[in-house]
């Protein structure tokens, strides 16, 4: 597959005319969405838009100063370039000072279109970076760590803000480890239920004969040893947000009370006549694929049919290697600030865990190799693997990501001779990032030919 420029939506109604500037700018490596009209591009562009409009000024309909106005409402730093007849060049000048990117009157060079837009592609990457550094830094300010760069992670956490404000019932899927407590969390905390309680309740913690009074509740004398009411989990969460963990472990019988609960929004616990209303949002976890009959197992299908309104599958590590590096850099900063210790310096046996290990555990795992590397130990016993870097801590998250990941490059390139093609897949990243990450770290693949190694590292002994 060739690596892309960058993204274009390119608006131009003249048939001909969009059909040969589509050629042009896919010659030159960008992937273009061609559209016939503004209309049309507002339905293609938003705030996550990660590339460049060009537009003609002068179409039927909504004109391209027009659409500019529109896009620059949804987001005002996603560049903007507008095609000019001689008559518009007054018009374009205007539309400078008012935050277009770049004007092109007609006719034009080829050349004059794309240097622009690499141009503006350049800026529209970084911005879109820096987007997802400060997302990652405030997240990781409020020790959440649904941090990273993976399209699957920048889809869930747009879905999360999506439904955080609705009252609908969401299923989490994920292996054990991904995080998936801290996407119920996330739920309550960014929508309109955080002021009420978030009750969180693991199916597979509780023997039986326990979980039915923890999540019902019972009267005084309901049974032998009921000397007092108990208000159940699922009462208590009424107003804000239920969380149980592991409902794949749920006892069949159970299954069909929640069943009930679920769909009448109401409950009457064990020795009451009385049923009582619900405001009730359940968010249920599930480290299996419950739509599986084969993985299923006894788990009742009319109730997973009734949490399942929104499915939300969180990645394990091993599919998004490339989000590694920042979160070991969240981590191991944590770590540090938890034991008092200066932010340690991972040596070439750390960088080869991080990238050859396939993180069974998950986030949870990542988390716990971190605790041990700030404490100067390795994965699996207590040799010195790390030695510290300076009494002060790397300021902020995007410089831990930083140190890592070029780090981590650097260690990929020695290990391949200098062979970028090797590295790449080592890494797991796209041709483009790689050497987008070459150039922001000011990295040579050449200086690690021939044995060459312009950063040596040595092994604590």
């Amino acid at each position: 597959m060739t690596d892309k420029s960058g993204l274009v939506a390119l608006v131009e109604d003249d048939a001909d005319l969009l059909h040969a500037t589509t050629q042009l700018l896919e010659l030159a490596g960008f992937a273009v969405v061609a559209l016939k009209a503004a209309e049309a591009a507002l339905a293609v562009v938003d705030a996550s838009f990660e590339g460049v409009v060009v537009s003609d000024i002068r179409m039927p309909g909504m004109n391209g100063l027009q659409l500019f106005d529109r896009i620059k409402a949804i987001d005002a730093d996603l560049p903007v370039i507008l095609v000019t007849g001689h008559g518009d060049v007054d018009l374009a000048v205007a539309a400078l000072k008012d935050g277009i990117y770049d004007f092109i009157p007609k006719p034009y060079a080829g050349e004059r279109l794309v240097e622009a837009l690499k141009r503006a592609s350049e800026k529209r990457r970084l911005v879109m970076e820096n987007r997802r550094l400060r997302e990652a830094a405030a997240l990781a300010a409020d020790g959440m760590p649904l941090i990273g760069e993976a399209p699957a992670m920048l889809r869930l956490r747009d879905t999360l803000r999506q439904i955080a404000d609705m009252d609908v019932d969401v299923l989490v899927e994920g292996e054990t480890g991904t995080g998936k407590e801290v996407v119920a969390d996330l739920l309550h905390r960014w929508g309109r239920r955080r002021a009420k309680p978030f009750v969180a309740l693991n199916c597979g913690a509780l023997p039986e004969t326990v979980i039915e009074s923890e999540l019902f509740g019972h009267e005084a004398g309901a049974f032998t040893g009921a000397q007092r009411r108990r208000i159940g989990r699922v009462e208590h969460s009424s107003g804000g947000t239920l969380f149980l963990d592991e409902i794949e472990s749920m006892p069949p019988a159970l299954q069909v009370k929640l069943l009930r609960v679920l769909e009448t929004r109401s409950l009457t616990p064990l020795g009451s006549n009385e049923t009582r209303r619900l405001d009730l949002r359940v968010v249920a976890a599930t480290k299996v694929d419950l739509g599986r009959p084969d993985q299923r197992g006894d788990f009742r299908e009319d109730l997973y049919f009734r949490l399942n309104v929104v499915t939300l599958r969180i990645p394990p590590l091993r599919e998004r290697r490339g989000d590694i590096p920042m979160l070991f850099g969240h981590f191991l900063g944590k770590a540090a600030e938890r034991f008092g210790r200066p932010v340690a310096k991972a040596n070439a046996a750390v960088s080869e865990h991080l990238q050859s290990h396939a993180w069974p555990g998950n986030v949870r795992e990542l988390a716990h190799f971190a605790d041990r590397v700030a404490l100067g130990l390795g994965p699996d016993d207590d040799r010195k693997l790390v030695s510290p870097q300076s009494p002060e801590p790397l300021a902020s998250l995007p410089e831990r990501v930083g140190h890592y990941e070029a780090q981590l490059i650097r260690d990929a390139l020695r290990e391949h001779g200098g062979d970028v093609r090797g590295a790449i897949d080592a890494l797991g990243v796209p041709r483009k990032t790689f050497y987008d990450k070459l150039k922001r770290y000011g990295i040579a693949a050449s200086d690690f030919r021939n044995g060459g190694d312009p950063h040596p590292v040595r092994e604590q002994t």
